[in-house]
């Protein structure tokens, strides 16, 4: 088995069939047994679709036309990043990955002679790449204009976090041990983590580990899931006996959350329109000792699932575009088309006019998203309003983002947290 043969061959699935990255890298590595190959193969992939228009400018300097065989490019991509971003001796690296191609002599040929020129011509290829908008901060230009319109003043920090690799940050569930008490052991197991001041859930890890080495985790003592989304079970402020909702659950963090942060109430319905998601869900809440109801079903069309009984709190996680996440998810630079904007405001507007019933009179409804984009926030929150005379904004005082026209947004890489919003909306 070669890793880099393995990894650009996910990559391939990535950049020509349009698969996730998190679903072809699960299926390669299924038959990858060593740990550190693992490792290697996921730092080629997710590095790769990180720097990837970056490298794609820099390899199409290096080609007298376009490389047809998605497969070869991949590999290509592959040397590439590991002469400029890893710490592989690039004779190494050169030699590698040529070998990892032999069984296509013309190709092995043009690798070798591709990465050895790059190594000649180093400096003056990334001084080239700098002055490209596309290259210096390897994102597609739709997205970097949608960005600089949205956030003119923040655009720049924003593209630069989404190329950095996130922190790993734990949720404490807090019905099983505290916050400090999990620190000491951390600091037992020499792993060094510090507490999130304004989430009183949330422990940041210096550096990320395997979740095999934190204390008590297959007993459900801790998550792992980033601070920004541990907000919103704050938000949603249930109170015990109320009867809750959860929309667009899965995988199910929020809705662990919840049950973790009110252990009264009575009863948490978590609903998704993905059955093998909601599957992880119930796998969650198992490994938490949670109970919750699960729901398969359309969450823009209720009348099917819903049994009648309104629901005191409610909680949107809207499908988005998932921009706020692209430190964790890099591919969706890759992936995500600036025409995939329209449609997801059309079903987010659509749940959301649709769950709004559900919600008892007095009742909280929580909308969020792990998006940057006004169009899927801000803008479709004061639209609602707008419709809705029977909807009034409750404002977010926090010392975390910033207040917008309705609700508030996280930008990437604010204390260390995904790009994030959210909007209170009570039913009067």
């Amino acid at each position: 088995m070669n890793t880099r043969l393995v990894a650009a061959r996910v990559l391939s699935r990535v950049l020509q069939d349009g698969q996730s990255l998190t679903a072809a890298l699960d299926n390669a590595l299924l038959s990858v047994e060593s740990a550190k190959d693992r490792a290697f193969i996921q730092a080629l992939c997710y590095g790769v679709c990180r720097q990837f228009h970056r490298l794609d400018f820099i390899l199409s300097q290096l080609l007298d036309k376009p490389l047809k065989d998605t497969d070869v490019k991949s590999l290509a991509l592959v040397g590439l990043y590991q002469l400029n971003f890893m710490r592989v001796k690039s004779h190494a690296a050169v030699s590698e990955t040529v070998f990892a191609i032999r069984k296509k002599p013309w190709a092995k040929s043009l690798i070798n002679a591709l990465l050895r020129t790059y190594l000649r011509e180093q400096e003056e290829l990334e001084h080239r790449a700098d002055k490209i908008q596309i290259a210096a901060l390897s994102h597609p230009d739709w997205l970097i204009k949608q960005i600089q319109q949205d956030w003119p003043e923040q655009a720049l920090n924003i593209l630069l976090e989404n190329n950095l690799q996130p922190p790993m940050v734990l949720r404490v569930n807090l019905i099983k041990t505290g916050r400090e008490p999990y620190l000491q052991l951390l600091t037992a197991q020499d792993i060094a983590a510090e507490a999130v001041d304004f989430c009183p859930s949330a422990i940041k890890l210096n550096k990320p580990v395997s979740v095999d080495l934190l204390p008590g985790f297959a007993d459900g003592w801790v998550s792992v899931q980033d601070t920004a989304a541990q907000l919103a079970a704050g938000l949603l402020d249930v109170q015990p006996g109320q009867r809750v909702l959860d929309v667009c659950a899965a995988p199910g963090g929020k809705t662990a959350h919840i049950l973790e942060s009110q252990a009264q109430l009575k009863e948490l319905v978590a609903v998704d329109i993905d059955a093998s998601r909601m599957q992880r869900v119930s796998e969650n809440c198992q490994r938490l000792g949670l109970q919750a109801t699960l729901v398969v079903g359309d969450a823009t069309n209720p009348q099917v699932w819903w049994d009648g009984k309104p629901f005191d709190r409610i909680l949107l996680d809207a499908p988005c575009s998932a921009l706020g996440v692209i430190r964790r998810h890099p591919d969706i630079k890759l992936l995500r088309r600036a025409e995939d904007i329209g449609s997801l405001q059309i079903m987010q507007k659509a749940i959301l006019q649709a769950v709004w019933p559900l919600l008892a009179p007095g009742g909280l409804l929580v909308y969020a998203t792990c998006s940057i984009l006004k169009q899927e926030n801000e803008q479709l929150v004061q639209s609602f309003l707008v419709e809705h005379s029977d909807a009034a904004e409750l404002p977010i005082e926090a010392g975390w983002g910033i207040s917008r026209i309705c609700g508030r947004q996280i930008f990437t890489g604010e204390s260390a947290m995904d790009g994030f919003y959210y909007a209170r909306i009570s039913k009067q």
